[in-house]
């Protein structure tokens, strides 16, 4: 799984090829708080940055890599959302304030790409049982959060 910020979609928005291949990835919305020790890098926080400030790059940035699943907090929009799945990529809603158990869960931080974006660099993580999180946008473009929102409006 790699991580990608604001900047990060800017440059591949802007043309810059992604020093790593990411057809058919994953992308986690975060900049992770991590220190370097003498084994490498430990992560002591990950949690996740708000998606929807990234809506008017999503889909562009996802036509231009190839990534087929995002993970962030607190949603996409609607067009987002159709769009997305047009594309064939899902949004995972990872739990906001939970930063150190997303921590307990990257292995290796195998890489680190673009750093002199510092802390919205490219993080390549190896991680195992990644979550809590929720799928808010199928392959269908269902989006929960809209959903939800449509519901709890017409209550």
């Amino acid at each position: 799984m790699v991580t990608a910020r604001d900047k990060v979609y800017s440059r591949v928005i802007a043309g810059e090829r992604p020093p790593i291949d990411l057809q058919g990835g994953v992308v986690y919305h975060c900049g992770p708080l991590a220190r370097r020790t003498p084994r490498g890098w430990q992560v002591i926080s990950a949690g996740p940055t708000t998606s929807a400030r990234l809506d008017p790059m999503q889909v562009d940035f996802v036509r231009a890599t190839g990534v087929r699943a995002l993970i962030g907090k607190g949603g996409v929009g609607e067009e987002v959302a159709k769009n997305l799945a047009r594309l064939g990529c899902i949004y995972l809603a990872f739990t906001g304030g939970a930063g150190a158990l997303a921590a307990s869960q990257v292995e290796d931080v195998e890489n680190i790409l673009w750093e002199e974006l510092g802390p919205e660099a490219i993080w390549v993580l190896r991680v195992r049982d990644f979550g809590p999180m929720v799928v808010a946008v199928d392959l269908r473009g269902n989006n929960l959060f809209q959903r939800r929102k449509t519901q709890t409006n017409a209550k």
